[in-house]
């Protein structure tokens, strides 16, 4: 059995005079909403022991939130891939995880499609899981021994949440 935990990076300044979107920090809310997903993740135990995450400085920032509460180490991979990724392309990295625990963490709109498309069950009833908003977190379970086995559309719907619930 193997355990994914999808997040899109927590809320980004617009303003922060980046001069590359992908230099783009988290602005207050966005550091606060990490914490608040750290401490949500570490409260249900859902605990990563692998990280995949897009190299973007708003992913990398709201990784240090998280990993700040969960107060647990992880191997950690930042992968240019992942910037602005497809669904497909997020499945083709996640295909390469040795963990048994894997959190990614990235952008729309290819975060919030992987989100749907690798449930095997309907939606769930949740009114801000289709647009998946900043800090939103999915939790998946699949019946598999290796990642590389996983497809779109054999996940288990576990677990949702966005930061405005917590």
């Amino acid at each position: 059995m193997k355990r994914l935990i999808l997040i899109r990076h927590a809320k980004s300044s617009w303003s922060s005079g980046a001069s590359a979107d992908k230099s783009r920090p988290l602005n207050d809310r966005g550091r606060a909403a990490a914490t608040k997903i750290g401490a949500w993740l570490n409260k249900q135990g859902y605990m990563p022991d692998e990280v995949i995450s897009s190299s973007a400085t708003r992913c990398a920032q709201t990784w240090d939130g998280i990993s700040e509460i969960l107060g647990k180490d992880a191997d950690l991979r930042f992968d240019d891939t992942l910037y602005l990724a497809s669904a497909h392309t997020m499945l083709k990295q996640l295909q390469t995880a040795s963990g048994d625990a894997v959190m990614m963490l990235g952008h729309m709109p290819g975060i919030g499609e992987f989100a749907r498309d690798l449930r095997r069950d309907p939606a769930p009833a949740h009114e801000t899981f289709q647009k998946y908003p900043t800090g939103a977190v999915t939790v998946l379970d699949f019946k598999v021994d290796n990642w590389a086995d996983v497809l779109m559309g054999t996940g288990k719907f576990v677990d949702y949440v966005a930061p405005r619930e917590l």
